[in-house]
């Protein structure tokens, strides 16, 4: 394994990210955040498996409120995923080590004010409760700004919103942050970190495959990122993003911890053909699941959909609304999962929602739709019309 990258020291609590530093194992909270004891007793589980940072959701003042006696109950390392509130940050903060937010979230709410004047905002709160920061950049939610000035190319798009922000907090002399650029396909993944590490090669870098999906497939996903990036010196703290029940959750840091380990003793996987065929992405579980039924659903579209193993189909089923309608725009089918019924996708186009105990088989419908299409267009030439 290359030597690691020089990236600089940030501190988030008792934890030290960065400059040589023992690469970090995280993981996040799949319970609801205002089931107070649920969500300590799983921070406990997280930590206890060796997680050095701990996430937790939070999306308004309820959940903010819970946090506060969450933390009162444990002594772990505390991130927060802001999601798509970045105002929720002055409630969270006295609470945490870390906060995190998502650059293609912030043009969502308080839109009269400028991403610098927000940015802005959100470093003054990380001064005063003495947290450190996470600009957490995903492929399905890039601000719109960027793919408007890099239009047909997302990759670039990805990449220098993150060094914008980057950018925006050293205008502020603020250097206690950290960087995520994270794709569901572990090419893009390796692809956006080389190119940030080569351009900002100072930055610590949280590595993760985001929307990996259920184990043993969402596990190899990541480890063919994480060997890539780590061999070459590349990453200072990584998650693996599984979705699992919340019993298992802790799987997530013990898969992180076999993969660093067979990486720094130049023990690496080969899967040549990996990536082709029947692709099923599955957000991991967290407390922004909207129904519990989302991880049973997902392990029953990869048994359902099995059949079709030998076709390249991308399949994507997310819990919540902050993945879902973004995120499975670029899979051949996706399913976004509500509280009570299933969106289902084609690409962007949405073809109606529908019951949990119903919407299997009218994915069938369409997966066998697909097939045939496909089937015709290569014996044809001709692509069926939509």
């Amino acid at each position: 394994m290359s030597k690691r990258k020089p990236t600089r020291a940030v501190r988030i609590g008792k934890v030290q990210v960065g400059a040589g530093a023992p690469i970090v194992v995280q993981s996040m909270c799949a319970t609801k955040t205002t089931d107070i004891d649920a969500t300590v007793a799983q921070v406990h589980q997280l930590e206890e498996a060796g997680a050095g940072v701990v996430r937790i959701a939070v999306d308004n003042p309820k959940e903010a409120a819970a946090l506060k006696e969450i933390r009162a109950q444990t002594t772990a390392t505390l991130s927060v995923d802001l999601q798509e509130n970045y105002k929720v940050a002055n409630q969270v903060a006295p609470h945490v080590d870390k906060i995190r937010y998502n650059p293609g979230h912030l043009h969502h709410i308080e839109k009269r004010k400028t991403i610098p004047e927000k940015v802005a905002w959100l470093v003054d709160v990380a001064r005063e409760h003495d947290v450190a920061i996470r600009i957490g950049v995903n492929c399905g939610s890039v601000a719109p700004a960027f793919l408007e000035k890099y239009p047909g190319d997302q990759m670039e798009a990805l990449v220098q919103s993150t060094l914008y922000h980057c950018q925006l907090m050293e205008d502020l002399q603020y250097e206690r942050f950290v960087v995520s650029l994270k794709d569901s396909d572990p090419a893009k993944v390796v692809e956006a970190n080389t190119r940030f590490s080569q351009a900002r090669p100072d930055v610590p870098l949280h590595l993760g495959v985001t929307e990996a999906g259920l184990p043993p497939d969402g596990v190899i996903k990541s480890r063919i990122a994480f060997e890539k990036l780590l061999a070459n010196g590349v990453g200072d703290t990584i998650r693996v993003s599984l979705t699992l029940p919340n019993e298992r959750k802790h799987e997530e840091v013990s898969a992180g911890f076999s993969i660093l380990n067979d990486t720094q003793n130049g023990r690496f996987i080969s899967v040549p053909d990996f990536g082709k065929g029947l692709n099923i992405i599955s957000c991991p579980s967290c407390s922004r699941v909207e129904n519990e039924k989302f991880v049973e659903l997902a392990q029953e579209v990869k048994a359902m959909s099995a059949y079709a193993k030998q076709h390249d189909i991308t399949i994507a089923v997310m819990g919540c609304r902050v993945n879902g309608p973004g995120e499975t725009d670029d899979a051949d089918l996706g399913l976004w999962c509500g509280p009570t019924t299933v969106n289902l996708k084609k690409k962007s186009v949405k073809l109606g929602h529908f019951k949990y105990d119903v919407v299997l088989d009218r994915l069938k419908d369409e997966i066998d739709r697909l097939i045939a299409e496909r089937q015709l267009e290569a014996t044809t030439g001709h692509t069926p019309p939509s």
